[in-house]
């Protein structure tokens, strides 16, 4: 096995540990069962939950035997939250959501072979509990002075939301989960984010007060930009592993968009790429940051491990074909309305004349820049070039009998869709 902790160290993913000495002394003698919890709080993961699946992932890949719960049961009540209460969702939405979730998290990690993954519900050891049950058997060995110490909970005290005694009991029932899995599964290892810090010391805690037993905790750092804003979100909110939410165009041209400054880091954080190859990607970055490598391979690696290669390679295709460089009307129906769905847009109808799809759009300011750019040769629809004033968008120029895409240039684009 390798030493995987100095590997996490050098892609930056360790903040804090009970004993990383001891914790490093049983990796090395292993293989060690570990877990990390996802809570159905959504309908899909999004791009922040990756820190802890590709986390699995590697240290899976160094030989141990990672547990992936997903919390049916605290699902239903939501860890706190810095600011309000999370609204709460009925079991059978939650329900749903904890499948959803479970099929998101199974292609980051192996089922099969001596380090064989295994998926975990904390609503089957939780949900028959009575509540004299859980005061009496776990609650008695929780301190209330300790509890409120815990940074999110003082946060929200202090806060004019306050806190419910619902998101209180979080950090007990979190907790449980850890002892649980050490008596069913001999985990001794709980991964969580570094906000998660305080409820993997309460398991920790309970499996010392109840077992006799020493097991660990780690986290990883808040992943952020270079100028300290949370990575994670785009400007239209949440990038969602579900392709329903976020299509695989969207989710690349994510990754394509990260900055210079922070794309060395996320490939660190984020692919399985090695010391080399991230250190050559890194040459690219300060001689040739124009060309983008670092973050076409950042882009190209997520979407096929989230999405898969097919769904890579038709984005790919259609970033090509929207300037130019490929068919446009090989193109599915979903993927060029991915494509075309942040770019300047006007309604029109079959019929109607470039000339004023190009103003309705925004392309061009009137119709006598429009008339301009045709003069020039610089004017396209669907990547033909425009030769007449009077030319219209006929029915044949539909895409799908929907989309036509402009084009002005070699690099301003739009979109005159037909509803």
């Amino acid at each position: 096995m390798t030493d995987i902790l100095d590997e996490l160290h050098w892609r930056g993913l360790v903040a804090q540990s009970t004993d990383e000495a001891a914790l490093r002394s049983a990796l090395a003698e292993g293989p060690v069962t570990y877990y990390a919890g996802f809570d159905p709080t959504a309908q899909s993961l999004h791009v922040g939950h990756m820190v802890q699946l590709l986390n699995m992932r590697r240290l899976q890949l160094a030989g141990h035997r990672p547990l992936a719960l997903v919390g049916g049961a605290t699902g239903l009540i939501g860890d706190p939250r810095p600011t309000t209460e999370r609204s709460m969702q009925s079991r059978d939405v939650v329900a749903g959501w904890v499948d959803r979730i479970r099929s998101q998290i199974e292609p980051f990690l192996d089922f099969e072979g001596p380090a064989a993954a295994r998926m975990v519900n904390n609503l089957d050891w939780t949900g028959e509990m009575s509540a004299i049950d859980l005061l009496r058997d776990v609650g008695r060995h929780f301190r209330v002075g300790t509890m409120l110490a815990k940074d999110i909970v003082a946060r929200r005290l202090r806060s004019d939301e306050g806190l419910s005694f619902t998101e209180f009991s979080y950090q007990v029932l979190q907790g449980m989960d850890f002892r649980e899995l050490y008596q069913r599964h001999g985990c001794t290892l709980q991964l969580g984010g570094n906000d998660q810090w305080g409820n993997l010391l309460s398991g920790v805690e309970l499996i010392r007060k109840t077992e006799g037993a020493a097991v660990h905790a780690m986290t990883s750092p808040l992943i952020t930009r270079a100028d300290g804003s949370k990575m994670g979100k785009s400007e239209g909110g949440a990038v969602w592993l579900d392709p329903e939410l976020t299509s695989p165009y969207a989710f690349y041209q994510f990754w394509l968009n990260q900055a210079d400054a922070d794309v060395v880091k996320y490939l660190k954080v984020f692919t399985f790429r090695t010391r080399e190859e991230i250190a050559e990607l890194e040459v690219q970055v300060a001689e040739r940051p124009f060309a983008r490598e670092a973050q076409r391979a950042l882009a190209g690696d997520l979407t096929t491990l989230v999405h898969g290669q097919g769904a890579t390679d038709a984005v790919i295709a259609a970033s090509q074909a929207l300037f130019g460089r490929g068919d446009l009307a090989a193109l599915d129906a979903r993927t060029l309305g991915a494509a075309v769905a942040e770019l300047p847009s006007t309604t029109t109808s079959a019929g109607a004349l470039v000339v004023d799809a190009f103003v309705g759009s925004g392309l061009v300011a009137s119709k006598a820049a429009a008339r301009r750019a045709i003069a020039e040769g610089g004017a396209y629809v669907n990547n033909t070039k425009v030769t007449s004033d009077d030319a219209a968008l006929d029915a044949t120029d539909l895409l799908h009998g929907r989309f036509a895409v402009l084009r002005r240039g070699k690099k301003t684009l739009a979109v005159a869709t037909v509803d």
